[in-house]
């Protein structure tokens, strides 16, 4: 689809682009190789990786907290990673932040024909599958298979997500393939098969096992949770928020160091804060 072909696109306005000519300038700056940073130009992809999966989560973080200060904060840091990455590139004469954008820009327009061309999709459902239309045949110009193997979205779960999400999203694509057990007592059966595996496991002085038997251990409690209608992460995510809270809690009740304390007497702090945390709740 030509730019001539498009409809008249929403004007930006100009305060929001000179912040964004601002940002670049910024972080151009920081790399510039005589007055810049020593740290930032240190920086490459790879080392600056981190990063973008921690602004992530703090977006995420923000996001579920409905701070809305905290929000522009946390998106903000997430934008220079990109502008920091795509300024790296083009340091290293790969490719700009115009590519980035423009990129994504296009395969917006490509993706939704239903708004800057003559398609139709009424309801998310028509929209939804035009995108996989469109998908299939974005990869058949690449000269993929139009539609990818399980195997392949499989791998991509694995690499796209954080552990714990990736082994829901493995285990629930394989499932509905229909690579799936009968029944849940089933998978219970998994679960204390791969318990006393990690048991034997951890007899012996060989990491790798032990990491591998874990691991097994762990996709087994995320398919437990799927068969009973349950989100791991999230479920995770609280364990980790009320932990944290407990804790806060003992150490408020201390009066000496904690490592002075037994391991009996901080049980009766942490019982305590238990039962605090759940009347105020």
């Amino acid at each position: 689809m030509s730019a001539a072909s498009l409809p008249a696109l929403p004007t930006v306005a100009p305060q929001i682009l000179a912040s964004l000519e601002r940002l670049v300038a910024v972080v151009a700056q920081l790399r510039e190789p005589e007055h810049g940073c020593p740290w930032d130009l240190a920086q490459t992809p790879q080392s600056l990786m981190p990063f973008v999966i921690e602004e992530a989560y703090e977006v995420v973080d923000a996001l579920e907290r409905a701070e809305q200060a905290d929000i522009a904060e946390e998106l903000g840091d997430l934008l220079l990673q990109v502008v920091l990455q795509a300024q790296v590139a083009q340091d290293q004469g790969q490719f700009d932040l115009a590519v980035v954008a423009d990129s994504i820009s296009d395969k917006m327009i490509r993706r939704h024909p239903h708004v800057f061309g003559q398609a139709d999709a009424n309801d998310a459902e028509a929209v939804k599958r035009a995108w996989q239309e469109i998908k299939a045949q974005e990869r058949a110009a690449k000269g993929l298979d139009p539609v990818a193997t399980l195997s392949e979205t499989l791998a991509k779960a694995g690499r796209t997500n954080p552990p714990l999400s990736a082994a829901m999203e493995i285990s629930k694509k394989a499932g509905g393939a229909g690579f799936e057990w009968n029944r849940v007592e089933e998978v219970w059966e998994k679960f204390e098969e791969e318990l006393g595996e990690f048991k034997e496991a951890i007899a012996e002085s060989d990491k790798s096992h032990q990491q591998e038997e874990v691991g097994d251990l762990l996709f087994t409690v995320v398919n437990l949770a799927r068969w009973y209608g349950l989100d791991p992460s999230a479920a995770l995510t609280g364990t980790n928020r009320r932990f944290v809270q407990r804790f806060a809690q003992v150490e408020a009740a201390l009066e000496k160091p904690i490592a002075d304390y037994k391991v009996e007497e901080l049980e009766v702090f942490w019982q305590a804060a238990k039962r605090k945390l759940a009347g105020e709740s």
